[in-house]
């Protein structure tokens, strides 16, 4: 009969946990591997992140004025054309709403869609996209697939 006296854990095997500071046998003891002396030696030492010794850290050697356009840059989700051909059916229109069906799109997408060359499309579809990579326009055309460049901000109703 199995009860709290009995019980035994099954999951995963017992770790020896190496308890440091407990003599000269222990292979762990006196200082502890922490050598001797100094600020590191203590207990409640905490190094600051990016800490090199007596070298000049690199945080401290970084400008700290500047730009960067991480900020402002919006995300834009690019699809190849063999993903659209691999995905589509022939006659149907590939823009947000039906990218959004398919699992594909986010709820937002500010920065659009853009379509890129990689891959062959065979498939007669439309697609109503905000931008399309040079190879990809040369593919459209070349394969007479219609094809609409949307302003951005403004979807298709």
């Amino acid at each position: 009969m199995i009860n709290l006296a009995n019980l035994t854990n099954s999951n995963r095997p017992k770790k020896k946990v190496q308890r440091v500071g407990r003599g000269p046998g222990s292979q762990r003891g006196k200082t502890s591997c922490r050598g001797s002396k100094g600020s590191k030696a203590r207990s409640g030492y905490k190094a600051r992140f990016g800490q090199e010794g007596g070298q000049l850290p690199l945080f401290r050697k970084l400008p700290t004025r500047g730009f960067t356009r991480g900020r402002f840059l919006k995300a834009v989700l690019s699809i190849n054309l063999g993903r659209i051909d691999a995905l589509y059916e022939d006659g149907e229109v590939v823009n947000f709403e039906t990218l959004r069906a398919k699992g594909l799109a986010p709820r937002e997408l500010p920065g659009g869609i853009k379509i890129l060359g990689e891959g062959e499309l065979k498939k007669k579809v439309s697609i109503e996209a905000h931008r399309f990579s040079q190879t990809a326009k040369e593919k459209l055309e070349k394969g007479s697939v219609t094809f609409k460049e949307i302003p951005l901000g403004k979807e298709s109703k």
